[in-house]
């Protein structure tokens, strides 16, 4: 919430402010999710799609990848309204986990296999999000039975309160369990954020940073915004020899077309 953060966007305009900054900073892919402007969050379409058409505007080839995670206790119809929209990516949870508290984030194999049927009927390339070893073994369940396609490309989402931890051990748990031909990115919750970040790069991986995640640049200093939060990140890859993908170049590395075209 802004009172975490006040950079956290809730309007459309901010939504626009904080994509475009991290854009310019070297993102390819803008994960998406929407609020009302008291910062309520909601999956409706038609708050999506004024949203997605905004940041269309501001930044004209990026990819953008709309969340069906929703919120906890959201059905899976509510929880899908964004694919309605036909966007070319949007994520896809692979499984159950306790989010903190008395909260747990519910998605059952019969919800994954519900929400594969929408994702494909409606040509969306989807992001695997995996917060545990448990979920890759889902995905590869699901695609010896061909619910799930190639290409594959997996979140690791590491760190959440509930979760997997986010130590390096974690990672390379993570990373040896996925098919060698798939691709794949890792999401690090607070102060995993930036560790993991820098294996993943080191590994030849890719990398999801910004606010949803983590709010601090360093310890103790909050971040001022989703862009210095990729730039720090743009800077780490280009210490490791790492170039930072173009949308394009990113559509070409997760072979986005052969499932969309």
């Amino acid at each position: 919430m802004k009172e975490d953060n006040p950079h956290v966007p809730y309007t459309i305009d901010e939504l626009v402010r904080e994509a475009k900054s991290a854009y310019q900073a070297g993102a390819s892919i803008i994960h998406l999710h929407v609020r009302e402007d008291d910062g309520t969050p909601t999956q409706r379409v038609d708050r999506f799609e004024e949203a997605i058409k905004a940041i269309r505007e501001a930044c004209p080839d990026v990819i953008i990848q709309p969340s069906t995670g929703g919120a906890v206790g959201m059905t899976n119809d509510e929880r899908l309204q964004p694919t309605l929209l036909h966007p070319e990516m949007c994520t896809l949870d692979c499984g159950s986990v306790n989010f903190g508290g008395s909260e747990v984030f519910i998605n059952t194999e019969a919800d994954i296999m519900y929400f594969s049927e929408k994702i494909y009927e409606r040509n969306i390339f989807p992001e695997l999000e995996c917060f545990c070893k448990s979920h890759i073994d889902q995905v590869l369940r699901l695609y010896r039975k061909n619910i799930l396609k190639t290409p594959l490309h997996f979140s690791f989402v590491l760190g959440v309160p509930g979760g997997q931890t986010g130590e390096p051990r974690d990672f390379r748990f993570m990373r040896e369990s996925i098919p060698k031909d798939a691709t794949y990115s890792v999401a690090g919750i607070g102060r995993f954020e930036f560790p993991l970040a820098e294996l993943a790069i080191q590994d030849g991986g890719h990398v999801r940073v910004g606010l949803e995640d983590n709010i601090y640049i360093r310890k103790g200093v909050l971040a001022a915004g989703n862009g210095e939060l990729v730039r720090h990140v743009a800077d780490i890859a280009k210490q490791h020899g790492r170039a930072i993908a173009t949308p394009a170049e990113a559509r070409e590395i997760l072979r986005i077309k052969e499932l969309t075209s």
